[in-house]
């Protein structure tokens, strides 16, 4: 199975309008019918306006058929596409590989958290697996949906997505892990082999699975 994890900058007050036609136009017509939706975010902090959202193929041909079949569907060209078109400002997409399991969180009403790492060259694969060796131990402070290698996009580049019950329950998790020796050591020794890494606060839409 492969990810794509795509990134819009809406135009400033534009995101209520994007997210109504999202959710009455868009999922209507395209529902799970050309790729699986799993997640879909805004930004609130940081860097405001922003749609993150994310879906699953069984693989990248799969996609490329999915992705023409959508663009043959009148409703969506005609009816969809031109109605949001005014309201985006910027677009990114990553083809995304699991690094560790996908892992939706049990229960909804969560707030997400979503890091984009960039290693050193040669050294991502040896962080992800410090990310593996601390998944027990992290998933008992917060609750790891994934952790994928960036396939195709920026280079050297993984994305981890994180999720909590709320704003305080992320800030209780962040200082249980720098406290818990079996979290600290494997983000401590992370750490020197990434050349950058940022992170967004992820709030669900109305309709995201992923809730």
């Amino acid at each position: 199975m492969i990810f794509e994890l795509r990134t819009y900058t809406l135009v400033p007050g534009g995101c209520e309008d994007y997210l109504r036609l999202n959710a009455e136009v868009g999922r209507a017509i395209r529902g799970d019918d050309y790729g699986r939706f799993e997640g879909g975010w805004t930004t609130r902090f940081g860097t405001s306006a922003r749609y993150v959202h994310l879906w699953s193929y069984p693989d990248l041909n799969e996609r490329g058929r999915l992705r023409r079949a959508l663009y043959e569907n009148r409703a969506w060209v005609e009816d969809y596409v031109p109605r949001i078109r005014p309201l985006l400002l910027a677009q990114e997409n990553a083809i995304l590989l699991p690094a560790i399991r996908f892992a939706p969180p049990a229960q909804a009403g969560n707030v997400y958290e979503i890091w984009r790492c960039r290693a050193r060259v040669g050294q991502l694969r040896a962080w992800l697996a410090l990310q593996d060796a601390a998944l027990p131990a992290r998933d008992r402070h917060g609750h790891t949906v994934c952790c994928w290698q960036v396939e195709i996009g920026q280079l050297n580049a993984a994305v981890l997505l994180r999720a909590f019950r709320d704003l305080d329950d992320r800030a209780v998790a962040q200082a249980r892990e720098l406290a818990d020796p079996e979290c600290r050591g494997p983000l401590a020794r992370g750490l020197p082999m990434l050349a950058d890494m940022r992170s967004d606060l992820l709030f669900p839409t109305s309709v995201s699975p992923l809730g």
